[in-house]
């Protein structure tokens, strides 16, 4: 062995320094030596090799380095990230878009203006925070603690205990037995919702920016739920708005309040403008001139003073447009207890306790939603793609609008159609079967609906057959329609609302509550320094009318639902709903029509003459302008008109009316006596 070491050192010492020659194979001819013959004798040999390469390592190694390089250029970014200054972000936005405007409030402050009016805020339905008082067992830990609004972490763990605590008695509108849920006071009550949805935050904001604070500043927070009046029996809500305003109005030298209602807010607000006037116990007993006295303006942001169709769908099936597309989506899904997540029946459910959504069915029949055969946005095209032929935008506005009236208008009069085919058929050719008429009976489609109970498990084959052969529906058999199939619904919402026209104001019955926030069925107050303003959105599709299809009638489903592959470009239809000009949930008709032509100047329904304007906002590419329903909000435009309403502008002093939509040209299409 030895001997092999020092052969095996002397042979590498020799070819260190050897020159290169020719490669030659040296064989190991076993423990005798080495030997130069051309052939291998034995299978050893030592040979001096050239460079190789390093072994290749395994795919996996590959994978965790490529692993590490991913995490580590993370890492550096992160720490990037956190160490750049906070203004970087705008600063490369800025470099990209071009400098952004200053906030509203910062703009206007620039230009002078301060705090000067009181201002009350008025929020709308599901944007007002609630708080639990009192529960039941599976609330325990909950004590108030949000039940709607803020962060909804607790409750998003106890699904069934949360529907429990938010539905409300189906006979009396109010709390069921061992409940309590309150609202949130305060401005934080709707500041945003889940955290990172700004609600009012951006005007209360802006509006801090030219002096405002909280003394100056009040969140009429309420029950959104409820019925307007039931606000009151409960909770004092209307007694404590009226004194809030009358301390603040006090406090500020007599400065008159400037009122900003939101949605149904301006229901709310509408209902307590007859309230605070009234004689006790039905009213608040502030006389006559109250409203002249302490109010400067009402500044309503997308109001649906005519209600919605949206509210018909809801009350209806449980849908809208978003959600029968993720029924279709996923079919099945939404109809199953999946997760323990509430299901299209406990959406039902819910709605059709809450009385808040009863004042939102549109209100003044066929007069003003429409019939069979006619309705006042007849003839409008959906949006800009029917002004351009072959891709080319049509720039002449004569041309434009012929290329308009070559397209097939909808029928929007019809609410409810079930079928395509009925929905665009003349009128004479639809055979109709009076539901009226039908025996719902006690052999029911749906047996065992129990936890999600929505009152059609009292329906019959037979009745659900014959709600579907009446065929089509307008504003006013709507509201029968409804009655048939919810009837514990609609007797409560009999009690707090109604939906007609009144032919004589000075009729007695008109001084009871129900009929306070239909402004077709009541005055304004006699107050003629007073201003009404209407702002909302344009130019988004808005739902109007719908296409309806049967649906399984097994246990606790909903015999009804919308039918989503019913599409007509031609005639603004699309997923079984038939869209109108909007901010995608009131209707423009809905929103302008009273300041437009019903409360427009001296009539009936504003015998003082108090002013009113309209004012829309489209929206556009940038942030800042926003038209939709709640995204109106954080609209830069709004807020700055908001604020110098505020801070002492008149209408006139704003410019007037400012419209982009056909809102006079429908207003005068309806035949309403003045």
């Amino acid at each position: 062995m030895s001997l092999l070491r020092r052969r095996k050192l002397h042979f590498s010492e020799s070819n260190k320094n050897s020159k290169p020659q020719k490669k030659e194979e040296e064989t190991y001819s076993g423990y005798g030596g080495f030997s130069n013959g051309n052939k291998r004798k034995t299978p050893l040999k030592i040979v001096e090799h050239e460079d190789e390469p390093p072994p290749k390592g395994s795919s996996l190694d590959t994978w965790f380095w490529w692993i590490g390089c991913v995490y580590l250029t993370w890492w550096f970014i992160l720490l990037l990230y956190n160490a750049m200054p906070a203004s970087f972000p705008k600063y490369v936005t800025e470099v990209i878009t071009g400098p952004s405007p200053d906030p509203p409030g910062v703009k206007l402050r620039k230009q002078g203006l301060t705090a000067r009016h009181p201002v009350v805020f008025v929020p709308a339905p599901l944007t007002g925070g609630l708080e639990l008082w009192e529960g039941r067992k599976c609330a325990q830990g909950l004590f108030r603690k949000r039940v709607w609004g803020g962060t909804l972490s607790k409750v998003y763990k106890r699904p069934k205990c949360w529907l429990e605590h938010m539905l409300l008695d189906n006979v009396t509108g109010l709390d069921p037995c061992g409940v309590r849920v309150r609202p949130v006071s305060g401005l934080v009550s709707a500041d945003v919702f889940a955290s990172d949805h700004f609600l009012w935050a951006t005007l209360v904001s802006n509006l801090a920016s030219i002096g405002y604070e909280e003394k100056t500043m009040y969140m009429a927070a309420y029950d959104w739920r409820l019925s307007f009046q039931n606000t009151e029996v409960r909770d004092q809500t209307l007694s404590r708005i009226k004194s809030h305003i009358e301390l603040m109005v006090a406090k500020s030298g007599g400065q008159k309040a400037v009122i900003v209602p939101h949605s149904m807010g301006a229901l709310f607000f509408l209902h307590f403008m007859k309230w605070v006037e009234a004689p006790a116990p039905m009213g608040g007993g502030g006389g006559p001139d109250w409203c002249s006295k302490h109010i400067k303006a009402v500044v309503n942001i997308a109001a649906p003073f005519l209600g919605v169709p949206k509210a018909i769908a809801l009350l209806f099936s449980g849908e809208a447009k978003d959600v029968s597309v993720a029924r279709a989506v996923a079919p099945g899904f939404l109809e199953n207890d999946i997760f323990r997540l509430p299901t299209m029946q406990h959406v039902m459910r819910l709605s059709r306790s809450w009385d808040s959504t009863m004042s939102m069915i549109p209100r003044g029949g066929d007069t003003i939603w429409g019939g069979l055969d006619w309705s006042p946005e007849e003839g409008y095209s959906c949006g800009r793609r029917r002004e351009m032929r072959n891709g080319t935008r049509i720039t002449d506005r004569a041309r434009a609008r012929s290329v308009v009236s070559q397209t097939r208008s909808a029928n929007y009069g019809r609410i409810i159609s079930f079928g395509k085919d009925v929905a665009e058929a003349p009128s004479y050719d639809i055979e109709r079967t009076d539901f009226r008429g039908t025996v719902k009976g006690h052999g029911a489609a749906n047996r065992t609906c129990r936890d999600s109970w929505t009152e059609y498990h009292g329906m019959s084959f037979g009745g659900i057959k014959g709600v579907a052969d009446y065929k089509t529906y307008t504003a006013e058999s709507t509201v029968e329609l409804l009655r048939f199939v919810a009837p514990k619904t609609m007797a409560r919402s009999s009690a707090h609302f109604s939906y007609g026209i009144a032919d004589n104001l000075d009729e007695p019955k008109y001084k009871h509550y129900k009929y306070w926030s239909n402004p077709l069925e009541t005055t304004l107050p006699y107050a003629p320094e007073m201003e009404i303003f209407s702002f909302y959105g344009v130019g988004l599709p808005t739902e109007r009318a719908y296409v309806y299809k049967l649906s399984s009638t097994a246990e606790c489903h909903i015999p009804f639902r919308i039918d989503t592959s019913a599409d007509d470009d031609e005639s603004c239809l699309k997923d079984g709903v038939y869209s109108v000009d909007g901010d995608e949930t009131v209707p423009v008709i809905s929103a302008g029509f009273m300041c437009a032509k019903g409360w427009n100047g001296k009539t009936r329904f504003n015998p003082s003459g108090i002013r009113t304007y309209i004012r829309e906002y489209r929206p556009e590419r940038r942030g800042t302008l926003r038209g939709a329903y709640v995204d109106i909000m954080r609209n830069f435009a709004l807020i700055e008109d908001v604020i110098r309403i505020a801070a002492g502008a008149s209408g006139e002093e704003l410019g007037g009316n400012r419209v982009h939509s056909d809102i006079f040209k429908w207003s005068n299409k309806i035949n309403l006596q003045l």
